[in-house]
């Protein structure tokens, strides 16, 4: 089978098409026939070496597809089930084994493909929202990169939970994407301030969370965003790693939180990935959810599509077809 893997950490030009044996899978495991990967800011990390990985390792987090084999103990999922799921690396591959307690099945009427834009991302924007920081509809959030992947549909869980949302985008295309979902105001962060336009839509007293999946770009700006009491929410690296944190920080500016969550802690256990998952899909079927594909690439070419990543030149969700 091809798997798009890499040999030595780097830039996008280290992802290459190789062609390795299917595994088998093991106990526990489903062997499973991918259809679609999803492409995220967290196979830039491991490409790059951020996050550590033994090589030569296959890229890729999120998938979905159909379930070819299954090994011994496997009671979750059956040969022929419509399946997609997150947090288990080498989706950018022909086929892969997954544990099956992280396997959901994809409901009749969900795309395989609308299935692998929305795991990784819709599963991030619900313990975000759900969880990490429950809103209510006494809430101001300020989300960045609205228009994103997980920016567009954490702004509208947001609203399901009856928050007020102020987002940030980059151009007047990627507010009125923003805008299209949801966020009541959206701030041109090239052209305006948004430190002191969250400030000023807020009467001065400040958010009471922000969502930052930018980093160190929007770092201090989002600290001063925030009323007193109020939580960052720290959860991707976009712009590079945040500097680290002198706790004294979050006392001058009101006694913050600060929180750096990851999805796995947020899916500990089965039952909570199909609370998240199921909602996730569940919407989805219905319509009540909205997802952007920006753009399905091809396996060669991968190395694009990791460039328009981190460019920021996307608004919406970037797929990679075996």
């Amino acid at each position: 089978m091809k798997a798009i893997r890499v040999h030595e950490t780097g830039g996008p030009e280290q992802m290459k098409v190789d062609q390795i044996d299917i595994p088998p899978p093991g106990p526990k495991q489903a062997l499973v026939k991918i259809n679609t990967s999803g492409v995220n800011f967290i196979d830039i990390y491991f490409r790059t070496g951020l996050y550590k990985a033994d090589a030569p390792f296959t890229l890729g987090m999120e998938a979905s597809g159909v379930v070819e084999a299954v090994g011994e103990g496997v009671s979750e999922v059956a040969v022929g089930d419509r399946v997609a799921y997150a947090m288990t690396r080498g989706s950018y591959a022909e086929y892969a084994v997954v544990p099956s307690a992280t396997l959901v099945k994809v409901p009749d009427g969900v795309a395989l493909e609308a299935a692998a834009s929305v795991m990784l991302q819709g599963m991030t924007a619900h313990y975000l929202s759900h969880s990490t920081f429950p809103l209510e509809n006494h809430h101001t959030a300020l989300v960045h990169a609205a228009a994103g992947g997980t920016g567009a549909l954490l702004v509208q869980m947001a609203k399901m939970r009856g928050a007020r949302v102020i987002a940030t985008a980059g151009s007047a295309g990627k507010a009125a994407r923003a805008k299209a979902v949801g966020a009541d105001e959206v701030i041109l962060y090239a052209e305006q301030d948004f430190e002191a336009e969250a400030r000023r839509l807020t009467g001065g007293a400040g958010v009471d969370v922000v969502y930052d999946s930018v980093g160190a770009a929007t770092w201090e700006k989002s600290l001063g965003s925030l009323k007193p009491r109020g939580m960052i929410v720290s959860f991707g690296n976009a712009s590079g790693a945040v500097p680290a944190v002198q706790p004294l920080v979050l006392s001058t500016k009101g006694s913050l939180f600060l929180t750096r969550p990851t999805l796995a802690s947020y899916c500990a256990t089965r039952e909570e990935l199909l609370w998240r998952a199921g909602d996730v899909l569940r919407w989805l079927a219905a319509g009540t959810l909205q997802t952007k594909v920006h753009r399905v690439y091809g396996f060669e070419e991968a190395a694009q599509a990791h460039m328009d990543l981190a460019g920021r030149v996307s608004a919406g969700k970037l797929l990679l077809k075996p």
